[in-house]
């Protein structure tokens, strides 16, 4: 009886961390919600967070299908160090193959860090001027290039 319960909680936590993360496609679901509530206020904290114009934004926002592409253009113009132009182009020629398609046309591959963050959809409209820039900066193992205690000399 006590394997049954254990196995049936092990279950119930898996499935509710899978849930709870949802990925990209939850991510972008959530910031089309909120953007469809208050679309000025969207475009004002996309276009602070990437340091791009108001009147970018909003030009960025009348190409895309969803406004959370648009966000996700400035991301990925973000994360390939390519201008918003260039992702809306990729974007045009490539709509419907999804984000990871888009990403890689970009120079973003696969199996990088980039890649898997953006799988994960782990990215956030905080309003804040580089807030997504590098998340989780300085949080690393420690496995750099640096020679270790002593050598700093």
């Amino acid at each position: 009886m006590r394997k049954l319960i254990g196995a049936i909680v092990v279950l119930v936590l898996c499935y509710a961390s899978a849930f709870a993360q949802g990925g990209l496609d939850s991510f972008l679901k959530n910031l089309n919600i909120q953007a469809r509530a208050d679309l000025s206020g969207f475009s004002a904290k996309v276009g602070v967070q990437f340091g791009v114009p108001q009147a970018q934004v909003q030009a960025v926002i009348g190409t895309v299908r969803e406004p959370a592409d648009a966000f996700m253009v400035f991301q990925l113009g973000q994360m390939a160090h390519q201008p918003a132009d260039s992702v809306v182009q990729v974007y045009q020629k490539n709509r419907g193959k999804g984000w990871g398609v888009i990403a890689k046309s970009l120079g973003i591959k696969p199996g990088s860090a980039e890649f898997h963050r953006l799988k994960r959809g782990d990215f956030a409209l905080t309003g804040d001027a580089g807030s997504d820039d590098h998340p989780g900066k300085g949080h690393g193992k420690g496995h750099g290039k640096g020679k270790g205690k002593g050598h700093d000399k």
